[in-house]
């Protein structure tokens, strides 16, 4: 238990809050990012950017082997306790920026939709000012920076960060991500499972094809097709815990040509979400199980690629509990809210297979304001004083958790 531990709620007088021109500059280099979207795998820019603004601090970071993100640690380890970690991912979506904005993106069909830009500049700002403290021997422990590409990117960019080894030395993990249903100023917070496993199915139909005069004598692929979209979530819906949350959903079925021809092909593909990480371990036998029984029944040949992507994030209570105790610090309890689990996939996930974490919802919603936004939409913006308080957030967990225990 650290020493802090035992402080009133909202009591704990911490450095590093952001000085005006920090905040300003912040807000500017989120700005540029903005304007300047990259894909996964192709965040050349993007981590140049951080790298430059980093080693003007007098950091020095690594870039990943891959040539995009980064991993920097800042202060000393003093290799008794692990360090603390803080991640951001740096990628952007493959959707056209519809906002009237002075940053709107500059890049067509590019945009920063899911709030990237803005984890980027809350772990670069911790960075910032935890380099500051550190300077004035306010900086217990050494904390890891992790700038990861890819997180759109299914498996996610983050198995690649942690086979770069940027978990070595790590204890522990948080993050942070945006979300525009809870205003700035605040976060949300929840213990267990608060973002879905998610992966991706493919099944081809294969039969001899016909008439549709002739069904009988033939492979009716665009009923077996039906079936398939209609039934295998309703088997699964009785092959697995109810509470597990699995759920096959479809996004796209193609068959056919002509209206009196029973084609020889046919394809669906969908995503499959899980909120409980022990049936996700078990998804691809029971879909695989399930896909082959319906099409068996309706004579189609099937053909299934399924393509694991990440596993839920499950928040670990401990970590959850520091990020809680960080925002009451700086904001007080009433800063905090409790939070939904997502069916969004989220590839810190992958990080949590190795050590415990948590990531937090950053209220990016202007105080007030009832238009109804979500992610991965093209008119996607944020209240930029959640920049404020992200780095705020991080740099009281750094603080926390690198305090002398008693």
């Amino acid at each position: 238990m650290n020493q802090l531990k035992s402080r009133e709620p909202g009591s704990v007088a911490l450095p590093g809050t952001l000085s005006s021109s920090l905040r300003a500059e912040l807000i500017a280099f989120r700005r540029d990012l903005h304007m300047h979207p990259e894909l996964g795998n192709q965040e050349f820019r993007t981590t140049a950017a951080v790298k430059d603004r980093l080693e003007a601090a007098g950091l020095a970071p690594r870039v990943l082997p891959a040539g995009t993100g980064l991993v920097c640690d800042v202060g000393t380890w003093d290799r008794e306790r692990p360090m603390l970690a803080i991640r951001a991912d740096l990628d952007a979506l493959p959707i056209p920026d519809v906002k009237t904005v002075a940053y709107r993106s500059t890049v067509p069909h590019r945009a920063h939709a899911c709030g990237h830009d803005v984890h980027t500049t809350t772990v670069l700002g911790a960075g910032l000012v935890l380099a500051d403290l550190d300077r004035q021997g306010l900086l217990p422990n050494a904390v890891r920076l992790i700038f990861q590409p890819a997180e759109e990117v299914l498996p996610g960019g983050a198995a690649d960060a942690v086979e770069a080894g940027v978990l070595d030395g790590v204890g522990r993990i948080i993050a942070v991500h945006c979300d525009p249903k809870v205003d700035a100023g605040r976060i949300g917070m929840r213990h267990g499972p608060i973002t879905s496993a998610c992966d991706r199915l493919e099944i081809t139909l294969d039969g001899p094809g016909g008439h549709t005069a002739r069904p009988h004598l033939t492979t009716d692929l665009v009923t077996a097709a039906a079936r398939i979209a209609v039934d295998v979530p309703a088997v699964l819906a009785r092959r697995v815990d109810a509470r597990s949350g699995l759920s096959v959903t479809w996004g796209r079925i193609e068959s056919g040509h002509a209206c009196n021809v029973i084609p020889q092909h046919a394809a669906l593909s969908g995503t499959v979400r899980c909120l409980d990480l022990a049936t996700w371990r078990e998804a691809p036998d029971l879909v695989h199980a399930a896909v082959d029984e319906i099409a068996t029944l309706h004579r189609a040949k099937s053909t299934i690629t399924y393509v694991r992507g990440v596993p839920p994030v499950v928040n670990d209570p401990a970590v959850a509990d520091l990020l809680t105790e960080a925002m009451t610090a700086r904001r007080g309890p009433y800063a905090i809210e409790d939070t939904e689990q997502s069916l969004g996939g989220e590839d810190f996930s992958w990080y949590l297979e190795h050590v415990p974490g948590a990531m937090a919802r950053l209220g990016v919603r202007a105080p007030g304001d009832t238009t109804r936004r979500d992610l991965h939409a093209g008119d996607f913006d944020v209240d930029e004083h959640a920049i404020q308080v992200g780095v705020e957030l991080f740099t009281a967990a750094a603080l926390i958790d690198a305090a002398p225990r008693p």
